[in-house]
């Protein structure tokens, strides 16, 4: 889940100023000087201006995390543009003469990025607030997804448990991929997928004490899977990889552990409701009240305005679920079960950011176009799975 979801896009406080190159939309460069050649002039071709690229400044989209990374990098350069512009017209260097202020050379005319100046003010205009991501891709995604859920879910409990293996395998390759990209840490793929994709199923037809079973087998087989290479770094691979087999494939044996009961699919349905309209009300709150950052060194874009919009929603949804939904639930079990779904959403949320600005990426993956990868689509699901499992054994019972 991502940032955009829980703030108003950054105003120039957490990505800084934009990266301040030379002016667009230049006039021809000034006559040629006494260091200028004219003989010298019929040997070189001439270059053209050439106009910064027209992209603004980055928003406080939902997966807006590393934005800060990329701050300092020469963006026309980075765009394709070139390196070069023509002298200003009044001859002056740049950063010199009215209207510069500080940094690497400032124009006179308008940066490429920034807010252009209002001609009664001086004062730049405000900038537009946007999402950051492509919401057709992301709504088409996002009803693909909720389909195929939806048709295995309430069709065949079996298909379903299947659809969470293969989120939790492609989700382990995700992980395991960005640590050796960005860490050079090799945690075991092998057997995380395997024993992943066991633990899922040994919750579904074992509950707890299969999913507990399949856990320590998996932590074992990764121990000795790593042997098979030199011992440098052996302690940083499988600590990484038992991290793994804990973060994604034994949080989601919840999930299918939820599924067991006799209303299982509603239960599921209702942890998968509660979760997405948590995210959407946060998003909704916070990307037009957002003001207040809520953890700024973590995820810049969250705010304490959209986390309240994640606790109202989530209550209200979670009284209706429980209320109709659920055998024997009542509405007031809804509302804790909410506030507590809106709490570990945040958390997760939270955590997997935490994990991305150490490796220093901004997804997890490029799997689901507007989303990112299947693991940052599971940050707020995995976390908020025993939370809901939990809540619905102590007011419905595990039957």
């Amino acid at each position: 889940m991502n940032d955009a979801s829980w703030g108003a896009p950054p105003k120039g406080g957490y990505w800084g100023p934009p990266d301040q190159g030379f002016d667009a939309g230049l006039a021809p460069a000034a006559p040629a000087g006494p260091a200028y050649d004219g003989r010298e002039a019929q040997q070189t071709r001439p270059m053209p201006i050439v106009p910064d690229s027209p992209a603004g400044p980055p928003s406080g989209g939902d997966h807006g995390d590393q934005d800060d990374l990329d701050h300092g990098r020469d963006r026309g350069t980075a765009a394709g543009g070139p390196p070069f512009r023509a002298a200003p017209p009044n001859g002056q260097p740049y950063g010199q003469g009215p209207g510069h202020g500080h940094g690497h050379g400032q124009g006179h005319g308008p940066v490429a990025g920034q807010p252009e100046a209002r001609p009664e003010t001086g004062n730049p205009a405000p900038a537009k607030k946007r999402a950051g991501r492509d919401l057709r891709a992301a709504i088409g995604v996002g009803v693909g997804l909720g389909a195929v859920i939806l048709a295995s879910l309430f069709v065949w409990k079996a298909a379903f448990v299947g659809v969470v293996a293969l989120a939790v395998v492609v989700g382990l390759w995700e992980l395991t991929s960005r640590l050796q990209e960005s860490k050079a840490v090799k945690a075991p793929l092998v057997p995380l997928a395997v024993g992943g994709a066991a633990m899922v199923a040994a919750g579904y037809l074992r509950g707890a004490e299969g999913a507990w079973v399949a856990m320590a087998l998996t932590a074992l087989a990764v121990l000795v899977w790593r042997m098979t290479e030199p011992p440098d770094g052996y302690l940083k691979d499988v600590t990484a990889g038992v991290f793994a087999a804990f973060y994604v494939p034994f949080l989601a044996t919840f999930v299918s552990m939820m599924l067991t009961a006799d209303d299982g699919p509603w239960r599921v349905l209702t942890f998968l409701v509660l979760t997405v309209v948590s995210d959407t009300g946060a998003y909704a709150v916070g990307w037009r009240f957002g003001t207040h950052k809520l953890a700024p060194r973590i995820s810049p874009g969250k705010t304490r305005e959209g986390l309240l919009g994640a606790v109202g929603f989530a209550m209200a949804a979670g009284a209706l679920c429980m209320e109709f939904a659920i055998d024997g639930g009542t509405w007031w079990q809804g509302l804790l079960l909410g506030l507590a779904v809106a709490a570990s959403a945040t958390l997760g949320d939270l955590g997997e950011s935490m994990i991305k600005r150490d490796l220093g990426i901004k997804d997890m993956g490029t799997l689901l176009p507007g989303h990112g990868g299947i693991m940052d689509r599971l940050d707020s699901l995995l976390p908020t799975a025993p939370v809901v499992w939990l809540l619905f054994v102590v007011f419905v019972g595990s039957g």
